[in-house]
């Protein structure tokens, strides 16, 4: 247990909170979310191994201090793991969704978040990029990391993003190029190595030009997509802010 995690000390006690309408969604089995290389034993499988990095991450930390989330602001984590993003931004002071279509991963976040002092700033949902239980223009920020390739329709996942962010909301989607040589797991991820790259699994590459292109059509602004480094890893990223008031998809 990370030593951010322990249960209260400072003589506040922590407080559950009451189920919103969206956690209910996680019980009700009304749709199955996530790509279906996520789901069964050999997708828990996986992620057993890649526990550690899905705990916390450099990446993972560098990307929720570019998002700069600020107490009070709302939150949302796309794919959300087990919680190396979420949890950083619940610390912050910020409330996050995290949103997690994997049932092994969302049950082991659950079960983090019962075990942090944090928790009445977390949330964790059943979803996905194509399924945000959030209402229209309820969030300040939207961020994903090492998830875009487990996106099924991108082209929906682009709308409910759209749809959830404020006009003034900021969108950041990292993806790790495991694929480049000068990755540090290139080895291990890239496609040579034993846990193999998003390909291997049955996942496609994300073409971040093709995202930043339908942010556009779908009225967000500033969009950016580069490849770049962070914490000295390649990867490929798309930025954007969120839709004007009276802004309409193209189309």
């Amino acid at each position: 247990m990370s030593a951010h995690d322990q249960p209260d000390t400072d003589g506040h006690e922590p407080h559950d909170h009451e189920p919103h309408d969206h956690e209910l969604h996680d019980h009700q089995g009304h749709e199955h979310h996530g790509h279906e290389n996520d789901q069964g034993i050999r997708g828990a499988l996986r992620y057993l191994r890649w526990l550690p990095e899905m705990w916390r991450s450099e990446i993972n930390d560098a990307i929720v201090d570019l998002v700069a989330p600020q107490r009070g602001e709302r939150v949302v984590d796309i794919g959300a793991g087990l919680g190396a993003g979420a949890m950083r931004v619940a610390r912050s002071g910020a409330e996050v969704l995290a949103v997690e279509p994997t049932p092994f991963v969302r049950r082991a976040l659950t079960m983090r978040r019962f075990l942090s002092r944090h928790r009445a700033r977390l949330d964790v949902v059943d979803g996905a990029a194509e399924a945000i239980p959030a209402p229209d223009r309820s969030v300040d920020a939207v961020m994903a990391v090492n998830t875009m390739h487990h996106w099924i329709d991108v082209e929906r996942g682009v709308a409910e993003i759209a749809r959830v962010l404020r006009p003034t909301g900021r969108l950041l989607l990292v993806d790790e190029d495991f694929t480049d040589p000068a990755h540090p797991d290139h080895e291990r991820f890239g496609g040579d190595g034993h846990d193999g790259g998003p390909e291997h699994h049955g996942f496609t590459m994300i073409d971040a030009e093709a995202v930043g292109t339908l942010l556009r059509a779908a009225g967000l602004t500033d969009v950016d997509t580069s490849t770049e480094q962070i914490e000295r890893r390649p990867v490929i990223s798309v930025a954007a802010r969120g839709r004007p008031v009276h802004s309409e998809p193209a189309g």
